[in-house]
C-alpha cells in the first residue's frame, strides 16, 4: 500500500504516530483551526492577532548549536554559538518526539531559497495552527509538481509547550532552539515565539552556503521597476530605517530580511515577510499597513477596546510586535524573489552621538570594515545619569546568526564587490547637530534623497570631501538636500564639541576592531 503523505512527512520526523495529524492545511483551513483552538482572534481587517507568551522575542542565550565532527572547526564558538552535547541532543529529541505522538500536530511541506540551485526542503511540524500559518506565510510554498516525491533536507520540530529540563538537558532554562546541522534537525521548546523557527532556518543557512560561495545575508533588497539589472541591498540593524528606505513604490521588493548572493545573483531566502508593527500608520509604511489582512499574523498586540482594531501604539505584551504576511501582500513585490547582482549596497545606521555624516561612499576595505562592524547607537534610557547613547556593534549586521567567524564572511562580501563593481555607502539615518538631546534627528525626506541620487549614479559622479576622523568619503552636493548637511561637522554649533564628539567614536570604533581580530590571524 503506497505511503500517505502525512505518513511520509512524520517518517522524516521521526514520529511514529500521533494523535491527529493535519498535513498541508491552506491558510484558511489554518485560521479556522487557530480560532477553534482558542489560539487567536481576528481583527477588523482579518488579520489573525496571536499571543506568543513568555517570550516575545527571541532569546540569543538559548539558542545552542550541536558540536560535532562537523561543526569543531568551523562555527566560531562562543556566547553567540553555544555548544551543545551530541548525545544530550539526541535524548532531548527522542522525548521530543514522544511528547508530539500524543498531541494533534500540523505538519507542512516548505522551501527555503526562491534560487532553486541553493534551495532547502523543510518538514516542519508545529502544535499550534498559528505557527504553522506562520510558516506558511515566511517559507516558500511549493508548487504540487514540488511536493512529488518531495525529500526534506531539514526537519523542524517546534513545540511550545514541551519544556526542557535544565538539570538533565544542561539548558540554561526550560526553553531552548538547537541546531543540529549534521542531523539536519532544529528543534524548538519552551517558547512560542515563531521568529525561532524562522532564524533558525537562517542560521543553518549561513553555515551552509558559504560552502557552495553563496553569501548569506541579512538584509533587505529592491530593484528598479524599469530596469531589472538595478538591484541595492540594505543592511541595517533594529531602528535604522532598513524597512522604510527599501519600501520604495518605484521599486520592487525582493525581499524584507535574508538574502543570497550567488555568482547568478541575489535571491531571497523567504517568501514572506515579518516586519516589526510598533507604532505603525497606513500614512508611514502604507505597504505594510495594507499587507495585514486575512492571511496575515499580527503578534502580540492589542485591540482597541471595545472593537476589533488593532492599536499598533499598545506595548502592554511587548514593544517587539509584529507583523507575518506572503510577500505577495505588498503590491510591488518581485516574484520569483531573485535579482541580478547589485550596484549599491548601503550599510544603515542610526548614529546617536550626530558625528556620522548622512551619507559616505565606502572602499571595498572600508566596506568590509563596516559590515565586520555593524555599528548603530541606541539613545540613553531613562535610568538616573545615564546621558550618553549607547554603541551597540553586530558583526555582519546580523551577529546573533552567524555560525561561522565573521571574516568568512566579510571576505566573502569583499570579494564580491570587487568582482562586481558595486557602490557601497553608509548612511547615517541618525542624529545631525548634535547629539540625542541636543541635536536633531535626520529628515527621512533628506535620507531618501540622498539613497536616490545614489541609486541614480549621481552621487557616485562626486566631487568627495574626506572626513578628517573617519576617512569616509562626503559628497559635497546633492539634489534636494543642503549642502551644510553633508559635512556633519558643520551641523554643530561647537566644531570643537565635535571633533571631541567624533574621536570618542572613531575610539569605540578602534577598540571593538581590536576585540574582533583578536581571535582570528585574518586581516579583514
Amino acid at each position: 500500500m503506497q505511503e500517505l503523505p502525512e505518513e511520509a512527512a512524520l517518517n522524516f520526523l521521526g514520529v511514529r504516530t500521533s494523535k491527529d495529524v493535519y498535513f498541508q492545511l491552506s491558510p484558511t483551513e489554518l485560521v479556522e483551526h487557530a480560532l477553534r483552538r482558542g489560539e487567536g482572534a481576528l481583527t477588523e481587517t482579518g488579520a489573525l492577532m496571536c499571543a506568543t507568551g513568555r517570550y516575545t522575542g527571541r532569546s540569543p542565550k538559548d539558542r545552542y548549536i550541536v558540536r560535532d565532527s562537523l561543526t569543531e572547526g568551523r562555527v566560531d564558538w562562543g556566547n553567540v554559538n553555544i555548544p551543545y552535547d551530541e548525545a544530550r541532543f539526541e535524548q532531548l529529541h527522542r522525548r521530543m518526539r514522544h511528547y508530539v505522538e500524543y498531541h494533534p500536530v500540523f505538519v507542512r511541506y516548505a522551501l527555503a531559497g526562491a534560487d532553486p540551485a541553493h534551495q532547502l526542503k523543510l518538514c516542519i511540524l508545529t502544535t499550534s495552527a498559528w505557527q504553522n500559518l506562520f510558516c506558511t506565510n515566511m517559507f516558500l510554498r511549493p508548487t504540487a509538481d514540488e511536493l512529488t516525491d518531495f525529500e526534506p533536507d531539514f526537519t523542524i520540530l517546534a513545540v511550545p509547550d514541551f519544556l526542557a529540563n535544565p538539570a538533565e538537558d544542561q539548558t540554561r532554562g526550560t526553553n531552548f532552539a538547537i541546531l543540529n546541522l549534521s542531523k539536519r534537525v532544529i528543534l524548538v521548546g519552551g517558547t512560542g515565539y515563531a521568529g525561532e523557527i524562522k532564524k533558525g532556518v537562517f542560521s543553518a543557512l549561513n553555515f551552509l552556503l558559504p560552502q557552495k560561495n553563496v553569501m548569506p545575508m541579512h538584509c533587505s533588497a529592491n530593484v528598479d521597476l524599469n530596469n531589472s539589472t538595478d538591484v541595492a541591498l540594505f543592511f541595517g540593524l533594529s531602528g535604522t530605517g532598513k524597512t522604510t528606505l527599501s519600501a520604495d513604490p518605484e521599486r520592487g521588493l525582493i525581499g524584507d530580511d535574508e538574502h543570497g548572493w550567488s555568482d547568478e545573483g541575489i535571491f531571497n531566502f523567504e517568501g514572506g515577510c515579518y516586519a516589526k508593527v510598533i507604532d505603525l500608520t497606513r500614512e508611514r509604511e502604507p505597504q505594510i499597513f495594507d499587507a495585514i489582512r486575512y492571511g496575515s499574523i499580527v503578534e502580540n498586540t492589542r485591540m482597541i477596546r471595545n472593537s476589533r482594531t488593532v492599536d499598533y501604539t499598545d506595548t502592554t505584551l511587548t514593544e517587539n510586535t509584529r507583523t507575518s504576511y506572503p510577500i505577495s501582500f505588498i503590491g510591488n513585490a518581485v516574484e520569483p524573489s531573485v535579482g541580478t547582482h547589485p550596484r549599491n549596497i548601503f550599510f544603515l545606521t542610526c548614529d546617536a552621538f550626530g558625528v556620522l555624516p548622512p551619507i559616505a561612499r565606502l572602499t571595498t576595505e572600508q566596506a568590509m570594515d563596516y559590515f565586520v562592524l555593524g555599528y548603530t547607537a541606541r539613545v540613553a534610557g531613562t535610568e538616573m545619569g545615564v546621558t550618553e547613547p549607547q554603541a551597540t556593534f553586530s558583526a555582519c549586521f546580523g551577529a546573533a546568526f552567524m555560525p561561522l567567524h565573521v571574516s568568512e564572511y566579510a571576505r566573502m562580501l569583499g570579494d564580491k564587490i570587487r568582482q562586481h563593481g558595486v557602490n557601497v555607502w553608509l548612511v547615517n539615518t541618525g542624529w545631525t547637530g548634535g547629539g540625542f538631546g541636543v541635536g536633531q534627528r535626520m529628515k527621512l525626506s533628506h535620507t531618501r534623497s540622498l539613497i536616490r541620487a545614489a541609486l541614480t549614479g549621481q552621487l557616485a559622479e562626486g566631487p568627495f570631501v574626506m572626513h578628517p576622523v573617519f576617512n569616509l568619503a562626503m559628497p559635497t552636493a546633492c539634489p534636494d538636500v543642503p549642502a551644510p548637511i553633508l559635512d556633519p561637522r558643520q551641523t554643530w554649533a561647537d566644531p570643537m564639541a565635535y571633533d571631541a564628539k567624533a574621536n570618542h567614536l572613531n575610539s569605540l570604533f578602534v577598540d571593538k576592531r581590536a576585540s574582533l581580530t583578536s581571535a582570528t590571524s585574518v586581516t579583514v
